[in-house]
């Protein structure tokens, strides 16, 4: 990633964005709202009075959390603002932003907030030359939302947005006219729903069927609980195993390739990486077994429930075969990418099986490798 660059992620959704929390993606800057290998918002950029904020702060909350807060122009300690901007950013079922303004003067001042808003809705794999895309955009203003769209055949992305204050919305974006009193506040909620192509959300539609919605803090403060714990007298050693923890938690992602939720495995990386790649996850699972031995259990299921079958030159498929990567977008729904899933791999094989071999070294658990012998003689 590109430094001066903010990213938050919960699983295989995430935003990456600049220090001042825009979106407004380039070939060469590629910021966005993610979700299942899909950009739902290439722009999302906040004016003023039609000018841009200044950073004062970035503050990394979680790692599906951040805080940004601006001032008009750029910060000086020498000059007080007459108004700042907190910026409370999360990332989950959805993309939500507490957008919160601070008057600091003693007298009312009116305020135009804009929110430029625009998708190209790029595949992962097409994030350099999104000009090429074959299906056909659409915009509409709907009563106290605006909805943005993508279809090409039966493929359908949609991102719609929303605001609990009244708004002006537009093709352009969201617009708010407000007049903050002497020393006040004003704040909204934003939130940016990415659906699917039956209407749901992008989840739930590629599941099938609605999943339970998830607590982030009460998940991480299970995540922590559940670990080994560490004492030591080196507060920078005990600050370093507790970070490495909450690093290994945000790589976490639960797959939509079961029939059935059955826990979550490390995703190979944030931005572009983030679902299932044989060899990666195989590898973090390895190194995390003394910590969290759960992750390879997971992954052990789902790279079983997806080996290969048959021979498939396209994908690289071959009976007993593990695969190297799995993608949801559209260049793998019409098939311009091998990814659903790719099996071009020559380590994701045998790396399965000293996986099998090593889970049960750290665990005893002579259940999974019942339940895995058939995956393991076929690989």
């Amino acid at each position: 990633m590109s430094r001066g660059l903010v990213s938050i992620l919960d699983g295989n959704t995430f935003v990456v964005s600049e220090d001042n929390g825009d979106i407004d993606a380039t070939p060469t800057i590629p910021t966005g709202l993610f979700a299942f290998d899909t950009r739902y918002l290439s722009k999302w950029r906040l004016r003023i009075n039609d000018k841009r904020l200044g950073v004062v702060s970035v503050d990394d909350v979680q790692y599906f959390e951040a805080r940004f807060v601006l001032v008009p122009g750029a910060p000086t300690p020498f000059l007080d603002p007459p108004f700042s901007v907190t910026r409370q950013r999360s990332i989950g079922d959805s993309f939500h932003e507490r957008l919160t303004v601070a008057n600091h003067e003693g007298k009312p001042i009116d305020l135009r907030i804009c929110i430029e808003v625009g998708s190209d809705f790029a595949d992962v794999f097409e994030i350099k030359d999104v000009g090429r895309k074959k299906g056909k955009y659409y915009t509409s203003v709907e009563p106290g939302c605006l909805r943005l769209g993508y279809q090409r055949a039966k493929f359908r992305r949609e991102a719609v947005v929303f605001s609990t204050q009244p708004a002006h919305f537009d093709e352009g974006g969201i617009t708010f006219d407000v007049r903050i009193g002497p020393h006040g506040e004003w704040a909204t909620e934003l939130y940016v729903r990415t659906l699917g192509g039956d209407g749901r959300e992008i989840r739930d539609s590629l599941h099938g069927h609605p999943l339970p919605r998830r607590d982030r803090r009460a998940d991480l403060s299970r995540w922590l609980a559940d670990v080994p714990r560490l004492t030591s007298d080196s507060d920078v050693l005990a600050v370093t195993y507790r970070r490495s923890l909450v690093d290994l938690a945000a790589l976490r992602y639960t797959p939509l390739t079961a029939h059935r939720q059955v826990g979550a495995l490390p995703a190979a990386g944030l931005p572009w990486f983030m679902s299932i790649f044989g060899r990666d996850t195989i590898f973090t699972s390895l190194q995390a077994l003394p910590f969290a031995p759960d992750l390879a259990a997971t992954a052990l299921r789902i790279l079983a429930l997806q080996q290969g079958v048959v021979l498939d030159d396209f994908r690289e498929e071959e009976p007993g075969k593990i695969l190297h990567e799995y993608r949801y977008g559209e260049t793998t729904a019409f098939q311009e990418q091998p990814h659903s899933p790719y099996y071009g791999s020559a380590d994701a094989t045998p790396l399965y099986v000293i996986l099998l071999d090593e889970y049960e070294r750290w665990t005893g658990d002579a259940t999974m490798v019942h339940l895995c012998e058939r995956a393991a003689r076929d690989a």
